[in-house]
């Protein structure tokens, strides 16, 4: 077994465990504790929970007018990680070989745009972190790892970006460990996101709903 065979097989097959397990891990986590006792009935209806939700998705606008930079550079890179990671189509025929699903992919210039959004979005979110003594004093391991192993995939994929753009999988390159390097590196971001605070990507919605739950019981419009 190649290391391209490690990584396209138990090393996935491990990275996807760690996922699903540490996802239900956090999820029971979060729906085991008891509820508290309702001092009052809600004022809206529960569709009120659904529409908050998806209302918080975007900032109040006090934060935008606070700092519409930081706010703008947020929003941009993390389309721009959505971007690369579904409209990319080896990424598609990867989760179609998967999973049997697949859908249209971005085209390459725009697929490229987007890597430059993320490089340059990521890495102005860390230098004003660094830069910030408030930020950087309550900065921790957590949030610096997030950061290095969420750009992984990234360098490693530009090693690898001279794949055909209609490869389909199982992919047979001329440089494998280019590939496998990449997919390792994935496989670690898909591993180490239940348990970091990347964890909001599956989490989001869980925290929103509760937020939403409990101001259909206060003063505060939805």
């Amino acid at each position: 077994m190649n290391l391209l065979d490690f990584a396209r097989g138990p090393a996935l097959a491990f990275a996807v465990s760690v996922f699903v397990l540490g996802a239900a891990w956090r999820v029971f986590g979060l729906l085991r504790y008891p509820a508290a006792r309702d001092p009052s009935e809600p004022r809206a209806a529960p569709s009120a929970v659904l529409r908050t939700t998806l209302a918080r998705l975007w900032p109040r606008t006090t934060f935008p007018r606070a700092t519409p930079a930081l706010s703008a550079n947020a929003l941009a890179w993390h389309v721009a990680l959505a971007v690369v990671v579904l409209g990319f189509v080896p990424h598609i025929q990867f989760v179609r070989h998967l999973t049997g699903l697949s859908w249209p992919a971005v085209p390459g210039w725009i697929f490229g745009v987007a890597v430059a959004v993320f490089f340059f979005g990521l890495l102005f979110s860390l230098m004003m972190r660094l830069a910030s003594p408030v930020t950087r004093l309550l900065s921790g391991f957590d949030d610096y790892a997030s950061v290095g192993i969420t750009v992984l995939p990234f360098i490693t994929g530009m090693a690898a970006i001279h794949l055909p753009l209609d490869a389909s999988y199982p992919w047979q390159p001329d440089h494998p460990a280019a590939v496998a390097i990449h997919l390792l590196s994935a496989e670690l971001l898909l591993a180490w996101l239940p348990f970091g605070k990347l964890g909001h990507a599956f989490l989001v919605f869980i925290s929103r709903g509760a937020t939403a739950a409990a101001f259909a019981r206060k003063g505060a419009a939805s």
